[in-house]
């Protein structure tokens, strides 16, 4: 949030923030928004004025699990065996993306393939990072060069979706994740 705000309204951000990551722990990416202007005892329209759209309060609740995410993609390329350094690296953005209630639907692309996507600052920051992982591991043909991070930021979040209401949601995306591998290697 910029700085140029009133410490009021800087004030407002944070109680909303930390009320709006305790009711997304909770609820999930459908947590009230209304619950969340009640508890944080603001307004609704006060929670709209700062996050516009419920991705944008989702963005802002996911935040620090998305830089993270970020360091590690960037700790793990310079590790000697670049497939390893990108499965292990996707690994963790499958299992943030299932303990994390609402990352997954943060990460979430909009758009069509026709128009662009919705400006989408979490997946953009991890495609940043993730980047030089995935082109390393193509350039070694550890993996095939026709995926892109948006593709493996997409496969993440369909096994976190395809699993959350599993009796062992973490246990199910990883089965699914190591199964989803093979097919992310190129042909012999």
């Amino acid at each position: 949030m910029p700085e140029t705000r009133r410490a009021d309204a800087r004030r407002n951000y944070a109680r909303i923030l930390a009320v709006a990551e305790q009711e997304v722990a909770t609820h999930g990416a459908d947590a009230s928004l209304e619950q969340i202007a009640r508890t944080a005892q603001v307004g609704s329209a006060t929670v709209r004025r700062h996050f516009p759209t419920r991705r944008a309060l989702l963005e802002a609740v996911a935040r620090t699990r998305i830089e993270a995410l970020c360091a590690r993609a960037h700790d793990l390329a310079g590790k000697a065996d670049s497939r390893a350094a990108l499965l292990e690296w996707l690994s963790d953005v499958v299992a943030y993306c299932v303990t994390a209630r609402g990352l997954a639907a943060a990460l979430t692309y909009e758009g069509t393939e026709a128009g662009p996507v919705d400006q989408n600052s979490c997946s953009a920051a991890l495609e940043e990072a993730a980047g030089p992982l995935l082109r390393r591991a193509a350039q070694d043909g550890a993996v095939a060069a026709e995926f892109t991070v948006a593709d493996l930021i997409t496969l993440a979040v369909g096994l976190s979706l395809a699993t959350e209401h599993h009796s062992d949601p973490a246990a199910a995306a990883d089965r699914l994740f190591r199964l989803t591998v093979a097919g992310l290697s190129p042909r012999s």
